[in-house]
């Protein structure tokens, strides 16, 4: 059974960075995509960024304007997003989730699994 648990939010005044933490655990092949998304109050699920697990390919939503990077580590199964130059429009409760399927284009995303979320809060 495929799980994960986000971690890593918090409150941050407007510039700041935060780094998500996603730890995965169960059986998940190299091909599986794996997303961040947010969900603000009122508004609809954004996708942030995508890449495969293996970390072959990469996606990265236009708002995130190279403020935001994502990494891995293997070894622990860990996959992470850091958020820098943080902006109050960027508050919201951060996903992590995964989709089994072999995806040509990474936006196309629809995940299986999800965390549980964490809130990402920026102050002006």
């Amino acid at each position: 059974q495929v799980q994960l648990v986000e971690s890593g939010g918090g409150w941050v005044q407007a510039g700041g960075s935060l780094r998500l933490s996603c730890a995965a655990s169960g059986p998940i092949f190299g091909h599986w995509v794996l997303g961040w998304f947010r969900q603000a109050p009122g508004k609809e699920r954004q996708l942030v960024a995508a890449f495969t697990w293996s970390g072959t390919t990469e996606y990265y939503a236009d708002f995130t304007k190279g403020r935001f990077t994502i990494s891995r580590d293997n070894a622990e199964n860990m996959r992470y997003l850091q958020m820098n130059s943080l902006e109050p429009e960027d508050t919201a409760v951060y996903y992590c989730a995964l989709d089994p399927r072999r995806l040509v284009r990474l936006a196309a995303i629809s995940p299986d699994y999800w965390g549980q979320g964490t809130q990402v809060t920026v102050s002006a």
